[in-house]
């Protein structure tokens, strides 16, 4: 391996959003290390797809909020490829209900994963990540939106939000840019699950572009601020076209 290639971690990196972080970062030049939870067939499957397109890929397994399975995750992609350059945090979980009737072990859910999971990672990414390189987390354009029903996620992703501006700082002197991408209504299974054709068709109308992101719009944003964005730090870029 090329001493001078560059490595990315993608958490949740084996289907949507990640995937499509996954399979761009691999175009661009970078060995990545393919982050899944649970299923390891779709991670390897995501593998397979790098390898044969002529990148470099290797599959790691762990609980994004357990910090000795993210550090082991970490570990394994050090070992293969020789240390970590860019993070992308694209992890995460999204139960919908209005503030009066959520279920609050959904909230506790959401919790685990998308503020302590991020902050894990995050935590993880600040000791490993070499200078030049750049961590990059998620939010939501519902931040902005406030659409009803979102607000324990938004709640989460809001937390992710701060704590990515704070790390941007924190991380002063060592040459790491710290950002967040905040997608909007993006075509994912996620997304599309349970949703009419009707509301689907809505919010493809709200933006001024007038059409659903796809995960490869919001992979090019990753692929910007893990790239050539050297001077984009502490932002929240916003993936929606145009959404408010």
């Amino acid at each position: 391996m090329n001493s001078t290639t560059r490595v990315a971690l993608v958490t949740g990196g084996s289907g949507g959003i990640g995937r499509a972080v996954v399979e761009r970062l691999a175009a661009d030049g970078l060995a990545v290390g393919v982050h899944y939870a649970g299923n390891k067939a779709r991670a390897d499957e995501t593998v397979a797809a790098v390898t044969s397109a002529g990148g470099r890929a290797v599959a790691v397994s762990g609980d994004v909020a357990d910090e000795h399975a993210m550090s082991a995750a970490f570990d394994a992609v050090e070992r293969e490829f020789g240390g970590v350059d860019v993070v992308v945090n694209t992890a995460g979980i999204m139960l919908l209900s209005p503030i009066a009737t959520l279920d609050l072990d959904d909230l506790d859910r959401m919790h685990r994963t998308n503020i302590r999971g991020t902050f894990v990672v995050s935590q993880q990414a600040a000791r490993r990540v070499r200078g030049g390189g750049a961590i990059i987390n998620f939010s939501t354009s519902v931040v902005r939106t406030q659409l009803p029903g979102y607000g324990a996620y938004v709640a989460s992703k809001g937390a992710v939000e701060a704590m990515t501006l704070v790390l941007a700082r924190e991380l002063r002197g060592k040459d790491i840019t710290v950002n967040a991408v905040a997608p909007g209504p993006t075509a994912t299974p996620l997304f599309l699950q349970g949703k009419e054709q009707a509301t689907i068709d809505n919010l493809a109308k709200a933006a001024p572009l007038e059409r659903l992101g796809a995960p490869q719009d919001i992979a090019e944003a990753v692929s910007f601020l893990a790239g050539p964005a050297r001077w984009v730090n502490g932002q929240v870029l916003y993936a929606n076209g145009g959404l408010a």
